[in-house]
């Protein structure tokens, strides 16, 4: 399962992790992981392309754990956005992802 953990402070998020996988298929064949990974790499793409300082990210063999460095709205935005969209996928594969 993969388990999407999120840490907010002052009502500003400072810290999103991914970690896990969906096990929806076999490594390379599983949507559920192609989407959440879709999401998160284009949400943290978009943050770094607008601002380089917005944000630091590290990607293990176990996920990516992303450290919200801006407080800016823009970033504040983007990562909502991301959560949302999880969210929306977690709806539909309750089995696969946790939003927490």
């Amino acid at each position: 399962m993969i388990k999407i953990e999120t840490k907010k402070e002052n009502g500003k998020y400072v810290r999103v992790k991914v970690l896990g996988h969906a096990m929806y298929d076999d490594y390379g064949k599983d949507i559920v992981c192609s989407a959440c990974s879709s999401i998160v790499t284009t949400t943290v793409n978009g943050i770094l392309s607008l601002n380089k300082g917005s944000l630091s990210y590290m990607i293990s063999k176990k996920g990516m754990d992303i450290k919200v460095l801006g407080e800016d709205k823009v970033t504040q935005v983007l990562i909502q956005n991301m959560i949302n969209l999880l969210k929306e996928l977690e709806k539909n594969y309750k089995d696969n992802v946790q939003v927490m």
